[in-house]
């Protein structure tokens, strides 16, 4: 049959809009479907959230073409400190260690989304913006997708449609696709703060009875903050004085970087594990948000996007090189088979995370403290810890 398109994507954002560079030169006629107007997103707070990429994701990102700009107006994370508060146990990873030039980096999401909607929109795919998905129906041989774009609506087909649209996901409701959730009852406290002394580009991790607080570099002398907290302690301290706050979060971090001053309002945001409770259907495949959803606690919730995006575009490519068809359905679940161990992993990981340092029963905190010593004085398991950090656990996908 005729196909309007080889590849729809719903989402030109940071996820979809990846997807489409990691295949632009390919065969592939690619279409986008974007809610959102370019304006809008420009103007949306969501643009100001930092980023904190692991030095795997910045090797997708040279792929994709888009890092080498990015990179200038990006924070390099020259170590990680992690540690418990009021208890002896700490880790540090060195990027001198282990021989790269960062760990990671930290940068605006408005930042890398310009360059990836910049890129998107200059040759690589026919965009459909501002479009309202409207309905979803796969068949054996094509996916028919219905939406609104202005004041027309159109009807049109696929070889294969991938939802990259986020915790929201209309995919993901068209199709009935149900959620796990669970709610950890916190709520992340995020905001900015300059400090009196230099962070030396070193990302903090604390660990707290409350639950983790992270410091992550945006300048020599400026940190963006993440601070979870249970949920009535999160109302609270979004309540209080600008001083109030200050001094709290003083004594909770401590003056590892001296004195610490407010530089940006705080927003709070409720904190849940959420995972589709299938990856894909006929001709249909979720990627990013749309699938997952994570604690902020190890900071891989897009790292997790950009690996979905990076083996997809991978396998997608393999398969043209054979010229077969891109939405068979052994095709799908062979890659959702092949991004399972990962998603397992980080799920495991970082939900053990919360459950582990959020606790403060004492055998439980000299365990974890003697832990933390431990792995600071023993070399591989440092090493071991800071690979997965920046996003080496696993082959990092080729399609460039």
């Amino acid at each position: 049959m005729n196909y309007d398109y080889d590849l729809l994507i719903v989402g030109g954002g940071l996820v979809g809009g990846s997807l489409a560079l990691a295949l632009r030169g390919s065969p592939l006629r690619i279409g986008v479907i974007e809610s959102v107007p370019e304006a809008q997103r420009r103007a949306s707070v969501a643009g100001d959230r930092a980023l904190a990429l692991a030095w795997g994701s910045a090797q997708i990102l040279d792929q994709l073409g888009v890092w080498r700009a990015a990179e200038t107006k990006a924070v390099p994370i020259k170590e990680i400190h992690v540690s418990d508060r009021g208890h002896f146990g700490k880790v540090r990873l060195s990027a001198q260690r282990e021989g790269v030039p960062a760990l990671g980096y930290v940068l605006t999401a408005r930042v890398l989304e310009d360059e990836i909607v910049s890129a998107l929109r200059r040759d690589c795919a026919t965009v459909h913006c501002p479009a309202r998905l409207i309905g979803v129906k796969a068949g054996s041989d094509a996916v028919h997708v219905s939406l609104k774009e202005g004041d027309e609506n159109l009807n049109l087909t696929a070889r294969l449609l991938v939802g990259a649209d986020g915790g929201n996901s209309t995919v993901r409701k068209l199709l009935e696709i149900g959620q796990s959730v669970r709610d950890y009852q916190q709520t992340a406290i995020v905001t900015e703060v300059t400090t009196e002394r230099s962070n030396g580009y070193v990302a903090y991790e604390r660990f707290t009875a409350s639950g983790p607080l992270a410091f992550l570099p945006v300048d020599k002398k400026k940190s963006s903050v993440v601070w979870t907290q249970r949920a009535a302690d999160a109302e609270e301290l979004l309540a209080v004085s600008e001083a109030e706050f200050r001094e709290r979060l003083q004594s909770t971090f401590g003056y590892w970087l001296g004195r610490i001053f407010l530089a940006s309002d705080r927003q709070g945001f409720p904190l849940k594990l959420i995972r589709a409770q299938r990856m894909s259907e006929a001709r249909v495949v979720l990627i990013g948000n749309a699938v997952h959803q994570l604690h902020p606690v190890a900071g891989q919730g897009f790292n997790l996007g950009l690996r979905d995006v990076a083996l997809l575009a991978e396998m997608l490519l393999a398969r043209l090189a054979f010229n077969e068809d891109i939405g068979e359905k052994t095709f799908l679940e062979g890659y959702v088979r092949a991004r399972q161990d990962d998603l397992s992993h980080v799920i495991h990981f970082t939900d053990s995370m919360v459950r582990f340092f959020s606790n403060d029963f004492w055998p439980l905190v000299i365990a974890r403290n003697m832990g933390l010593l431990a792995l600071d004085g023993w070399g591989y398991g440092k090493h071991f810890l800071a690979q997965h950090a920046m996003g080496l656990g696993k082959r990092i996908p080729r399609f460039g």
